[in-house]
């Protein structure tokens, strides 16, 4: 079985399935625009240059960017991507060849129908739906907006009013390029019920089967380590209250760093607070509390270091699918106090793993972390339910293997065999 990862760039997510596939013995090669590591099954798409090539990727961004610019100035959120890019089918002219074309995202990569279009009858495709932007009309988290439950437009992200804005000329646009994709041959992986169940509210993906397999991670890179080495390394105090924010980049609005700092100011029965952050980007200078930033910590090494210096991770988000973040700290023994949204009451159960407030909720965020702070043998239970989980069902293996799983019962129904699947993932059907 060959195994292809196509994706902007080997990121976190894709390149973990990728090596733990590899350890399994699969045929698995990442195809990327972008490369971060360097790593030889890693190889990088080359645009062709051409004098017909690069006039037409800048006819394609000229086009793109005038239907963009009339928007500009009344976007609200975080994130909106276009189903077209500049390189249209260039990249996928280089694909290797492939059983599973395993698709990470198109953005910035191929255009949805050029792709399509393009992939053979006898190659399968599965989408991993790493935030809900597939089946939306263009933006990555909605805010509660739900219109990709019809047919998008009127988009509020946009600032939009008309029902034929662009968030719906790009919602037919992907609703003709999966008109292309024969029965059998698509298949959608949520790393959460979360996002699987929204993905089945949606008019685009309604009738696709949807498979849910969490995301994994290397549990012996990630794992508990010594707390007072780890806070020597860091030069934080032995006594320090010690509370976690990740992101990436820390300035994300929808992370909630913002609110978490809110939280920590009104703390005031907890002594020796500490405030630490890890993650790209300048958080504000004025705090009401003492507080470290790491940067951006690109090692999972030192990263695993900093989780396991930690008390307590703190992930106020207000919108999530599956947070590696949340996992990286089950797997290194540090409770989580997290919003209750989207995916993350699958990771943190209240109790075992840490606590769920509701989305900004600022003195319910107080209070979690005051209490956590306050128990330390209630902690130290948590702790070890936290390695415990991540040890049983986030592991490398455990989500390459459902991975494999399906792999092959997509491969065996496409050979007209009968094959009964044996993953221990959860297949969720519309109505």
């Amino acid at each position: 079985m060959r195994v292809v990862h196509l994706s902007l760039v080997d990121g976190v997510a894709s390149y973990r399935l990728h090596t733990g596939l590899r350890r399994l013995g699969v045929d698995s090669t990442m195809f990327v625009a972008r490369r971060r590591r360097d790593d030889p099954t890693v190889t990088v798409f080359q645009p062709p240059m051409s004098v017909a090539s690069r006039l037409r990727r800048r006819f394609r961004r000229m086009r793109i960017t005038r239907e963009f610019a009339r928007y500009r100035a009344a976007r609200v959120f975080e994130l909106f991507t276009d189903d077209r890019t500049v390189h249209g089918g260039d990249m996928f002219a280089q694909l290797p060849s492939c059983d599973v074309i395993n698709v990470h995202t198109l953005l910035g990569v191929v255009d949805y129908r050029a792709f399509f279009e393009a992939v053979p009858r006898d190659t399968l495709v599965v989408r991993t739906l790493h935030d809900i932007n597939f089946f939306t009309g263009g933006c990555h988290q909605d805010a509660g907006c739900g219109r990709y439950t019809e047919r998008c437009g009127a988009c509020p992200q946009l600032g939009s009013s008309k029902e034929r804005d662009l968030s719906r000329r790009i919602w037919e646009r992907k609703r003709d390029a999966l008109r292309m994709v024969a029965p059998g041959r698509l298949c959608f992986v949520a790393p959460s019920r979360w996002v699987a169940n929204e993905a089945k509210r949606s008019t685009l993906l309604r009738e696709f089967p949807v498979t849910v397999i969490p995301l994994g991670l290397d549990t012996e890179i990630f794992r508990p380590l010594d707390r007072g080495l780890a806070r020597e390394l860091l030069g934080i105090s032995p006594d320090a209250s010690v509370v976690l924010f990740v992101a990436e980049p820390i300035t994300r609005v929808n992370k909630g760093f913002a609110v978490l700092a809110r939280a920590l100011e009104g703390l005031d029965r907890v002594s020796s607070l500490l405030l630490l952050s890890a993650g790209s980007g300048k958080p504000p200078s004025a705090l009401g509390v003492p507080h470290m930033h790491l940067g951006h910590v690109g090692d999972e090494r030192m990263l695993a270091l900093v989780y396991s210096a930690a008390d307590v991770f703190v992930l106020p988000s207000a919108e999530e699918n599956f947070p590696q973040t949340a996992l990286e700290a089950l797997a290194c023994g540090t409770p989580v106090v997290a919003s209750a949204v989207g995916g993350i009451p699958e990771i943190v159960r209240p109790g075992i793993t840490g606590l769920l407030i509701p989305p900004q909720d600022v003195a319910a965020l107080r209070e979690a972390v005051g209490d956590l702070l306050q128990a330390p043998a209630r902690r130290a239970r948590m702790a070890a339910d936290c390695r415990r989980i991540a040890l049983q069902e986030y592991t490398l293996e455990v989500q390459a293997q459902r991975y494999v799983d399906l792999y092959g019962t997509m491969l065996a129904r496409a050979r007209g065999l009968e094959a009964q699947p044996t993953m221990e993932t959860s297949l969720v059907r519309g109505n």
